[in-house]
């Protein structure tokens, strides 16, 4: 999976090992170091994102990670629209991933409640106690704490010291001074016992015991690792479940046979067949048949897609209606579904500023708390508190400090917001996007194709007193169904849409400039210009001149319509407004955003759209060219706004890279999804307010982790260095601080659509 530009290219590497922040941070200042590199690491993902120099090898960057004792390889290509055809990841590996965390944890659990029972309850400190706990405790320290002694001494080894070290420290200096207080302090003697405190009190240390607090603290932490393992499975679940919409298997013509082959093996050019409530195999053009396409699962649009000869299909989206035979264009990584789970996972890769300062606190926090440790315990020592309490505050400042949640706060965050969003159509490029959603108060609207469908449609229909609407629409509509003008065919496509099968002319011709004329039904007709009519001493009633005068105002083409020697209609034909744009305006206004409409098409069109939609007048900015786009975005920056620009064509595609924030329409050019920063895989103008409110929430809950982390560590270290948390209570802290910011990140699940 590497992509390669001039003299660089760029790999993800699956990294394998890391148990915390601290473990990322180290990878990644490592392969930092290295010329030519630039990394990011991910401990949320378990990914590193390199950018190298020809210099570099992919191999060498293995050897390096591997060289700081964790292991790296490159991750299996995504599987999307005929992509790879192997097993896919399934919950049987993730559980097998688990299982061995699992097994420590019940182990861990099963063995420290009665550790810590017979701890905190005096009546139950029968006479050898301590000695049943010692034999219950050690299991927990040594196997099911392992992982934890494990990486302590890989990283001490590469003189380094990660949360694990603290764990591993902290643990297992609690189990060693039982032990010595057992056998050679007076901890051992039968009978002994003493009460449980949640603070410190100053004692001999000799006749003290912590195996409550060694295993304790093993148990939690666990349970936290545990359940964070499975909460950040869940956090990616919305990618996994994109990757995995793709059909598995597809029909495909060969030699006039149909031939059931695996998606992996379909080609460019390769036609294959989609029987109703089959799956399409990847993206294609049809080529026989007609169908409605459910394509709800990539869009979130509800209502299927009619689609027949000619028009385009995605891959993974449902046919819902009759057998389709499809040549494909797209398969493998080029399918718009693997460019979708591939934007996905690269936002989810990504680090906002806030966790970018949060990677360097908690890659200095371990030396520091391991610091403040030995001075809790020197200065413990130095008042004549005892050996006891310096040695259980020391401990507790060790097991508190873990900044996990500190690591987790942006990544879980974004894997969420952004799988959550991919589920909603719609698709966020990177973290640093989310900021900029904030700060915007002024949103650029293309006209055509963003608040307008893109395309002429057949908007109003006059008549002359005494003419039918239903023999207007036969006429001019069989008639303009031989033309391929888009004019001509916005007529003819209306015409169809309201009275059915449109006759077939018996003669026809093109008049340039002017329109056409023919026989149908019997009829001598004509449609084009007034000056077509004139042609023919034909001159347009009062009434339908008014309306004619009237359409044009407004910026409509208007067309007319005789037979027979009598100018019998007026048609308005027009880049219509799409139903939900002038909800979407309402819904934008709402998120604090001034909609500014900007077109290349005239005053009178730009104004009368406005008014549809809602835009005022003032806030219209029209005949621009394509060009220039650009240079109005950034006349609004100079002005002091913070710009989000929506545009789907070529032409947008500089403007939407000049905007503080890009938003692309996903039915537009490749060229404008490419440079946007948010792209909206619906043609609805509503999915830019959701993507908004949704960029935002996802940015409200990272700072709220990051808050929560930070105030925990804070608050928490103190109390520990003064002797008022007892070191299993500080274990349970710790871990609840991790699964508190994953479960916090996984409420974003819950966002829905305005129109849901």
């Amino acid at each position: 999976m590497t992509t390669t530009t001039t003299g660089t290219a760029q790999v993800e590497l699956a990294i394998g090992g890391m148990t915390c922040a601290s473990c990322a941070a180290r990878i990644e200042k490592k392969l930092n170091r290295m010329d030519g590199v630039e990394a990011t690491v991910n401990y949320a993902t378990e990914k590193a994102k390199v950018t190298f120099t020809d210099g570099v090898s992919v191999e060498d960057l293995i050897a390096t990670v591997e060289a700081t004792g964790y292991t790296a390889r490159e991750p299996a290509a995504p599987r999307g629209a005929g992509g790879d055809d192997g097993p896919p990841p399934g919950e049987g590996q993730a559980d097998e991933e688990l299982r061995p965390l699992r097994q420590r944890l019940v182990t861990a659990v099963v063995l420290t409640v009665p550790v810590i029972a017979m701890a905190m309850v005096p009546a139950l400190q029968i006479e050898y106690w301590q000695w049943l706990s010692l034999t219950l405790a050690a299991p927990v320290v040594v196997y099911a704490a392992w992982p934890f002694h494990r990486a302590a001494w890989t990283n001490a080894r590469h003189g380094a010291a990660t949360m694990d070290t603290l764990i591993s420290v902290g643990t297992g200096a609690a189990f060693l001074w039982s032990v010595w207080a057992l056998f050679f302090g007076t901890a051992g003697t039968p009978g002994m016992t003493h009460p449980f405190a949640f603070t410190i009190a100053r004692s001999d240390g000799a006749g003290n015991i912590y195996l409550e607090a060694a295993a304790g603290v093993t148990a939690f932490i666990l349970a936290g690792r545990y359940f964070e393992a499975r909460s950040k499975r869940r956090a990616g679940a919305a990618l996994r479940a994109l990757m995995e919409l793709g059909a598995k298997e597809v029909t495909v013509l060969r030699g006039g046979r149909e031939v059931r082959v695996p998606t992996g093996q379909l080609g460019v050019g390769d036609r294959f067949v989609v029987r109703p409530g089959e799956k399409i195999a990847t993206d294609g053009v049809v080529v026989e048949g007609s169908s409605a396409v459910d394509a709800s699962m990539l869009t979130g649009e509800s209502v299927p897609v009619e689609v027949a000869v000619g028009d385009t299909v995605t891959g993974a989206t449902l046919n819902a209606g009759g057998r389709l035979v499809v040549e494909a264009t797209r398969v493998g990584a080029d399918t718009q579904l693997a460019r979708m789970a591939k934007l996905v996972e690269d936002a989810q890769n990504g680090k906002a500023a806030a966790q970018r300062l949060a990677d360097r606190i908690s890659a200095v926090f371990v030396p520091v708390v391991i610091a403040l440790a030995v001075g809790t315990l020197g200065f413990w020592l130095g008042s004549g508190a005892g050996v006891t309490a310096a040695f259980t505050a020391a401990v507790a400042v060790l097991i508190i400090a873990c900044p996990c949640a500190l690591g987790l706060a942006t990544p879980t965050a974004l894997m969420v917001g952004t799988g959550r969003g991919a589920q909603l159509g719609i698709l966020i490029k990177g973290p640093e996007v989310l900021e900029n959603t904030r700060k915007a108060d002024t949103v650029v609207l293309d006209k055509t194709g963003t608040v307008t469908t893109g395309r002429m449609t057949l908007l109003a229909l006059h008549t002359a007193d005494g003419t039918d609407e239903t023999d207007v629409l036969r006429l001019a509509g069989g008639l303009e169904n031989a033309s391929e003008h888009p004019i001509a065919q916005a007529v003819a496509t209306g015409a169809a849409a309201r009275i059915g099968t449109l006759p077939t002319p018996e003669d026809f011709a093109n008049i340039p400039g002017l329109g056409v004329q023919g026989i149908v039904d019997g009829h001598a007709v004509l449609v084009g210009r007034e000056q077509l009519l004139a042609q023919w001493a034909m001159e347009l009633p009062e009434s339908l001149r008014r309306a004619k005068e009237e359409a044009e105002q407004t910026g409509r083409t208007a067309i007319a319509v005789a037979w027979d020697g009598q100018a019998r209609a007026v048609l308005e034909v027009a880049d219509a407004v799409k139903d939900t744009s002038a909800e979407a305006v309402r819904r934008l206004r709402a998120l604090g955003l001034t909609p500014v409409l900007l077109t290349g098409d005239n005053e009178a069109v730009a104004r009368a759209v406005a008014a549809e939609v809602g835009i005022e007048p003032r806030h219209v900015i029209a005949e621009v060219l394509p060009e220039d786009k650009v240079q109005v975005v950034k006349r609004l920056q100079a002005e002091g706004r913070s710009v989000a620009m929506v545009g789907d064509g070529v032409n947008d595609a500089a403007a939407l890279a000049q905007a503080d924030l890009g938003l692309a329409m996903g039915t537009g050019t490749d060229a404008a999804i490419e440079a946007g920063d948010l792209t909206l895989v619906r043609g609805d103008l509503r999915a830019a307010a959701d993507a908004i409110r949704l960029s935002r929430r996802t940015l409200a809950t990272i700072k709220g982790n990051l808050f929560w982390a930070f105030a925990y560590n804070i608050a928490a270290l103190p109390l520990a260095a003064l002797g008022y948390l007892n070191p299993m209570i500080a274990g349970a802290a710790m871990a609840f601080s991790s699964v508190f910011v994953v479960g916090n990140s996984l409420r974003l699940r819950g966002f829905k659509a305005a129109n849901a």
